[in-house]
């Protein structure tokens, strides 16, 4: 942890308190909330990096004074063991706050556009300008990271934003509801409680810029009520992710780092290992492997384990029941559920088809299927032949296969010989393409999508010299005139490719000294020094 972190204090630590009771917000409030939000930005203290900083410093002691506070809401909601909140929530959040800090001002500030002949007088500068009021929408599986995390970026770029946790986690949204206030100013930054009648009430409002995270068929509903109020939208949605295994490679780790990301959460993650490709003659060997791993995470077995997450809700554990019910694969390990205790059992499943019940959705729970291959370039038509994943998982050790599937395939990420870690990577954007998402966050990726890149020059008089051929009435000496100016120098048609021709120096060499001897004309000659 940082000095800054660990020296300072904003906020004001609580022990031993209990989770606070939940509660859905009056929908005739709502309105009254982005009113007060947008009165507040317009104020402009967010445009001051300074309160940004004091803001985004909170935040970071908002996580950290609460750990204990934050572990046991979660626990609750997800029946999730603590070292696991650390490890996929508290640790990214905290850096995601303690990463803006730092370097809040470094992004925030002006550039200058590419030099260019023609406008540089002009002073052509992006601006790096707030959006305004945001809102954040996350889902129930990773509640503090994707609601947080992002309202880093939100704050970095100046924005005022409510935050809308789901209605499935109500210990961890009536904590956080409780917490903010107190760390963060309550004008600029708010939680809005409640589920379908509450998210309803508020998409019908404007927002200068909206995160969702969740599934296609809720992003569908928030990009149509979003398209009526012309909010714009960046969506984080998921899919089924795969797995290529080649034969060439460790198999033991393979094993360990693919199911450590497919238990992990109990398998409620965007981005865990859906399914894997394993080719014909490998299964056996593949499926030995990993339950060796299971038996080693779990030697008494996942449901007497306190290292193994449960599933959010009943409903959620009868889909994915019904999954595991229907598939006409062979259920080689695990298989048991619980419903009372919301329990299903990491399982692998042998046999499994592409019309199988298994790969008609995501699943988002600790199943794996298991998919036989010819080669290579079958599980690269496989994975083609559906929508793009958010994540592409990859084990190998050799060069040329991992090349080879990542070029042939679209993702979100690739990932080579791990799972799931590359969103806690600094410096990589998190997003999908097309069906798993549009647009990215964490670290500088959200302060740029919560940032409005603003264009900005400044023309001089002495521009019309050269550019007063815009002006009517047109005739051919100014038809000329522009196109030897303006106009770029298009590479010759080659069978090799384009080749680029001299650049057109000449007209504006002639301007440029134009432009210094009439300078010397009206102020007479330059003097060298003082006298």
């Amino acid at each position: 942890m940082s000095d800054d972190l660990s020296n300072k204090h904003t906020g004001t630590p609580e022990h031993g308190q209990s989770i606070p009771p939940y509660s859905t917000t009056p929908v005739d409030h709502i309105p009254v909330v982005r009113a007060r939000l947008k009165n507040a930005f317009k104020t402009g203290r967010t445009k001051s990096i300074q309160f940004r900083k004091q803001q985004l410093l909170a935040l970071a002691y908002l996580v950290k004074d609460n750990l204990a506070r934050f572990q046991q809401a979660l626990a609750s909601d997800l029946g999730r063991p603590d070292m696991e909140t650390i490890i996929l929530e508290i640790s990214g959040t905290l850096s995601e706050a303690v990463d803006a800090y730092h370097n809040v001002s470094k992004w925030s500030k002006p550039e200058r556009a590419p030099w260019s002949l023609n406008w540089f007088a002009t002073k052509p500068t992006i601006c790096k300008e707030p959006k305004g009021v945001a809102l954040i929408i996350s889902p129930f599986n990773y509640p503090m990271w994707l609601l947080l995390g992002p309202l880093a970026g939100a704050i970095a770029a100046g924005n005022a934003c409510v935050l809308k946790p789901s209605e499935l986690t109500p210990s961890f949204s009536a904590l956080l509801t409780e917490l903010l206030p107190k760390y963060l100013d309550p004008e600029l930054y708010t939680v809005i409680n409640g589920g379908v009648q509450e998210t309803t009430s508020i998409l019908e409002l404007q927002w200068d810029h909206i995160l969702f995270t969740g599934g296609c068929r809720v992003a569908s509903i928030v990009l149509t009520a979003a398209a009526k109020t012309l909010s714009p939208v960046t969506t984080e949605l998921g899919g089924k992710s795969p797995v290529v295994i080649d034969p060439n490679c460790d198999l033991k780790l393979a094993a360990r780092r693919l199911l450590w990301g497919k238990v992990a959460n109990a398998g409620q993650t965007c981005t865990a290992p859906d399914y894997v490709l394993v080719p014909k003659g490998f299964v056996d060997q593949f499926v030995q492997a990993c339950k060796e791993v299971l038996n080693d995470f779990y030697p008494e077995g996942a449901e007497s384990s306190d290292s193994f997450s449960r599933i959010i809700s009943l409903s959620h554990v009868a889909r994915i029941k019904g999954l595991l019910d229907r598939t006409k694969g062979e259920i080689v390990y695990g298989g048991s559920t619980n419903a009372e205790t919301k329990f299903i059992e990491p399982t692998l499943v042998t046999g499994v088809k592409g019309d199988d019940s298994l790969m008609g959705e995501e699943i988002f729970g600790p199943i794996l299927p298991i998919i036989e291959v010819e080669d290579v370039d079958e599980a690269i038509d496989f994975i083609n032949a559906r929508d793009h994943p958010l994540a592409l998982y990859v084990f190998s050790s050799n060069s040329a296969f991992k090349a080879k599937v990542a070029e042939k395939t679209q993702s979100g990420s690739v990932v080579m010989n791990d799972t799931l870690i590359q969103a806690a990577v600094e410096g990589l954007p998190f997003g999908g393409i097309g069906p798993s998402g549009s647009g990215h966050h964490t670290g500088k990726f959200s302060f740029d999508m919560f940032t409005h890149l603003r264009s900005t020059l400044d023309n001089p008089g002495f521009m019309d010299r050269f550019l007063w051929t815009r002006y009517p009435p047109y005739n051919e000496k100014k038809r000329k005139w522009f196109i030897s100016l303006v106009f770029p120098s298009v590479p010759a048609r080659t069978a090799a490719g384009g080749y680029a021709g001299p650049k057109r120096w000449g007209p504006w060499l002639i301007a440029g000294v134009v432009a210094i001897s009439s300078a010397v004309l009206l102020t007479g000659r330059p003097r060298l020094g003082r006298a």
